[in-house]
C-alpha cells in the first residue's frame, strides 16, 4: 500500500502517462497528533508507480498560495487530472484563510510533465451557481460544499462533476453531484446537478468512467462529522464509504444497481474508493483506508483490489476486512 511514515494520506487521483501510473494525493502530517485536523494542514503530495503496489514518492505537486487573500491560501484540497493538448490540467479544490476555510472554491494549474505545476492566474474557474446549489448559510450547515472536480472531455466538450448541495430540503440530506461544461477548460457554465438528493449531506470525491459502453459515477458518503445538535436523517444508519450509480450517458440520468454500495461498512473505514486499469488490461479497486478496527485513523491508500463485473454489468468488490454487504 502506499504509506507515508510522517504523513496521513486521503484522498486521491491518478494520471496515467505511458506505463507510469502517477497518484496525487491529500496529506498531513501525523505530528498534528488528531486527525481532524489534517483538512486546514493539507498539501498535495504525489508519488508514481508500474504496477500500481510499489510507489515512489514525488516531490509535492501543490502547497498553499502565500497571499493570505487567495483562494487557496489555507489548503488546496480534492482534485482530478486531465491531459489536453500534451498539457496536463490539475482541478483541485482551494480553501483560504481569508473566510477561515468555509467557503470552497475550484481552481486550475497546470503542467507539461506532472512533476513542476503552475497555478492558473484566474483561477477559481467553476464558481458556484446559486441558482441551484446551496451557498454559505451557517444556520443551515456549517460550510459551503463545492469541491473533489472530476474533469473528463467527451463528445468534444469538457465537464465537470463536483461535491456540492442543494438549496432546499433538510439540512442533511442535500447532497448531490453538480455538473459543469466547458469548451476549452477555462470558461466554465455550471448546471443543474446530474443526481438528486438522497439523505447523505455530501457526495464526495466523485470519478466518472465509462466499462464495456456502461457509465458508472463512483461517490462516498460518511457520517455527519460536524452537525452538532443536528439530528441525522434514517439513512445515515447504514454502510457508510464508496458507492456507485450506472447511466447510458455521461451526464445521466444514473440508477442505483441493486447494491450501491460498492465497498463500505458501518464504519466508513475505507473512503474515496477509486476504479483504475493496470498495465496488463485488468480493472482494479483502490481505496484510501480511514479507521482500523479500534477506529483510530490509519491514513493510508490499499493496494489494487480486483473489481468484479457481473452479466448486468453490475460491479463487486470483495471487502474482506469489513462486515459483507
Amino acid at each position: 500500500m502506499l504509506h507515508l511514515e510522517d504523513k496521513w494520506v486521503w484522498d486521491f487521483w491518478f494520471a496515467q502517462d505511458g506505463e507510469n501510473t502517477h497518484i496525487f494525493y491529500l496529506q498531513a502530517p501525523r505530528s498534528l497528533g488528531d486527525p481532524n485536523l489534517r483538512h486546514k494542514n493539507s498539501t498535495i503530495g504525489h508519488a508514481v508507480s508500474n504496477d500500481l503496489t510499489r510507489w515512489e514518492a514525488l516531490p509535492d505537486a501543490i502547497l498553499p498560495s502565500e497571499d493570505e487573500n487567495a483562494w487557496d491560501s489555507l489548503a488546496p484540497w480534492t482534485g482530478s487530472i486531465i491531459q489536453y493538448n500534451k498539457t496536463w490540467y490539475m482541478f483541485y479544490t482551494g480553501i483560504s484563510q481569508a473566510d477561515n476555510g468555509l467557503i470552497q472554491r475550484i481552481g486550475l494549474a497546470t503542467s507539461n510533465d506532472l512533476l513542476h505545476w503552475s497555478k492558473h492566474p484566474a483561477s477559481p474557474l467553476i464558481n458556484i451557481n446559486p441558482q441551484w446549489y446551496e451557498l454559505l448559510d451557517k444556520a443551515v450547515w456549517y460550510e459551503q460544499a463545492w469541491r473533489d472536480p472530476w474533469v473528463f472531455e467527451y463528445a468534444g466538450k469538457f465537464h465537470a462533476l463536483m461535491t456540492a448541495r442543494t438549496k432546499s430540503g433538510q439540512a442533511d440530506g442535500r447532497g448531490v453531484i453538480a455538473h459543469a461544461s466547458s469548451e476549452d477548460l477555462i470558461n466554465w457554465e455550471v448546471q443543474s446537478p446530474i443526481t438528486r438528493p438522497c439523505g447523505f449531506p455530501h457526495l464526495e470525491v466523485p470519478q466518472l468512467l465509462s466499462i464495456n459502453q456502461k457509465w458508472y459515477l463512483l461517490y462516498s458518503v460518511e457520517n455527519n462529522r460536524n452537525l452538532g445538535e443536528q439530528q441525522p436523517t434514517e439513512n445515515i444508519e447504514t454502510n457508510l464509504g464508496t458507492c456507485y450509480m450506472m447511466a447510458d450517458d455521461p451526464c445521466g440520468p444514473f440508477a442505483e444497481p441493486d447494491n450501491h454500495f460498492l465497498f463500505a461498512d458501518r464504519l466508513a473505514s475505507t473512503y474515496s474508493g477509486k476504479i483504475i486499469k493496470n498495465n496488463s488490461g485488468d480493472w482494479k479497486f483502490i481505496t484510501a483506508i480511514q479507521y482500523d478496527s479500534s477506529q483510530c485513523f490509519v491514513g493510508d491508500i490499499s493496494d489494487p483490489i480486483p473489481l468484479q463485473i457481473d452479466e448486468k454489468g453490475q460491479l463487486s468488490v470483495v471487502n474482506e476486512s469489513a462486515e459483507k454487504l
